[in-house]
């Protein structure tokens, strides 16, 4: 892990990847800088570990940011894993699930577009790693329901979308 010891403030900024790979750092979470524009990680979410990716585009000033919570679709079940996709994005207001033609992967991504300046303050990439992490934990109950449980696209969206009162 190749994090330099820095020190954010609210009003600081910083270029994406290096940002990130801070907030992981003083968060204790694993994470490795693959390239000055490129960082993974993992954080434990509420069902799941998830692995996150975040890609830095200068050229369009994009921060492309992806979470994975380890789920693959098999072909038997791709029919019912994209129509659940659909009927889950609709309830996603940023970023979409998608299914990675390579390996078959469900991943969330969110594309944040940070303009000329490029550069991401803590807060910005706090609300990026949450919201992800958010929403693999909101849906992933659905996508276990269509995968392993045998539910059908809207009765795994239904049976995840019931909030529970309290905790057990």
């Amino acid at each position: 892990m190749r994090v330099q010891d820095m020190d954010y403030s609210a009003e600081d900024d910083a270029a994406p990847v290096e940002m990130l790979a801070s907030l992981f750092a003083a968060r204790g979470w694993p994470c490795e800088l693959v390239s000055d524009d490129e960082m993974t990680g993992e954080v434990q979410g509420s069902w799941a570990n998830y692995q996150l990716r975040a890609i830095w585009r200068a050229e369009d000033g994009v921060l492309q940011f992806l979470c994975l919570p380890d789920i693959r679709v098999t072909e038997d079940k791709r029919g019912a894993a994209y129509e659940l996709l659909c009927l889950v994005n609709e309830q996603v207001w940023l970023g979409h699930f998608d299914i990675w033609s390579n390996g078959d992967v469900l991943l969330y991504r969110h594309g944040a577009l940070l303009g000329d300046h490029g550069r991401l303050s803590i807060d910005m990439a706090q609300a990026l790693v949450e919201c992800a992490i958010d929403e693999c934990d909101r849906f992933y109950p659905a996508f276990q329901f269509v995968l392993w449980g045998g539910k059908t696209p809207r009765e795994a969206l239904d049976a995840a979308m019931v909030d529970a009162a309290g905790e057990a």
